[in-house]
């Protein structure tokens, strides 16, 4: 537990150190956060262009696919706020930094974790938060308590997920010392594609995003039970066994350390 606690102070002391950096060039983090709420905000324009044309898709209305696409967008905002620092693995890599993570005394996840945090993606969160109220007032949902706990399991599971993938990415490179742009196919891919309910994409994506990498745990199955299209209690805690996601991820890492071989650089 010691361990623990020493270890979330450190993390939070990395927090603080690239926080007041940022803050030295406000005018460029707000500008940075104000292009990040823009970017997000063509793809919101996309979901009411399309409902301006059709009024449901595949059943899910306007509202519902806005709860849930700002759902899956906190989950993306929050992972890669935290878990920045394995997208930019590849320059540690190649530069030769991770030689000098290796030597200190520390967890060298917890030091990857530390190098980046990235607080301009506040601006997208605010954007996911705004079409959450949204979808909150207008979706009809009879909130309740087992409803909140289901959302909040889906911010805590998709988290998970996608900082797995962020943990993936950076292992890969150990092996390749660059970076593999088709993963970009499950983070940002993920968070375009997840802007609709996973079913909509037809039974093969569903099972995909099952059982493999699972997306629809912590996006497409509890918010039917939010909906009200499910009524099994069970649904409330699927986004939580997602988190296991995280332990391929980890192993993978650790494959990638023993075999790490320095760049050269």
């Amino acid at each position: 537990m010691n361990r623990i606690c020493r270890a979330w102070r450190l993390y939070r002391h990395y927090i603080s150190i690239n926080v007041r950096s940022m803050m030295q060039y406000k005018t460029s983090f707000f500008l940075t956060a104000v292009g990040q709420f823009l970017v997000s905000f063509n793809v919101f324009l996309g979901i009411f262009f399309m409902f301006q044309r059709f009024s449901e898709v595949e059943e899910f209305t306007y509202s519902e696919v806005l709860l849930c696409y700002a759902i899956v967008l906190l989950e993306f905002s929050l992972a890669e706020m935290a878990a920045r620092g394995f997208d930019m693995f590849p320059g540690m890599v190649k530069s030769g930094e991770f030689d000098r993570v290796l030597v200190r005394p520390q967890n060298e996840i917890l030091q990857v974790l530390g190098s980046k945090f990235e607080l301009t993606r506040i601006g997208r969160m605010l954007q996911a938060v705004v079409m959450f109220g949204y979808g909150v007032t207008k979706g009809g949902v009879d909130w309740d308590f087992a409803k909140v706990l289901t959302v909040v399991f889906m911010l805590i599971g998709g988290t998970a997920v996608f900082a797995g993938l962020f943990l993936i990415y950076a292992a890969l490179c150990f092996f390749t010392l660059d970076g593999l742009e088709f993963m970009n196919v499950f983070t940002d891919g993920a968070r375009e594609f997840g802007k609709y309910p996973i079913g909509v994409y037809g039974k093969k994506m569903l099972l995909f995003t099952t059982f493999l990498i699972p997306y629809a745990l912590v996006q497409y199955y509890p918010l039917l039970y939010v909906l009200g299209r499910r009524t099994g209690v069970f649904y409330i805690f699927l986004p939580l066994p997602a988190c296991w996601f995280l332990l391929p991820a980890l192993l993978l890492w650790r494959f990638g350390v023993r075999h790490y071989k320095s760049s050269g650089s």
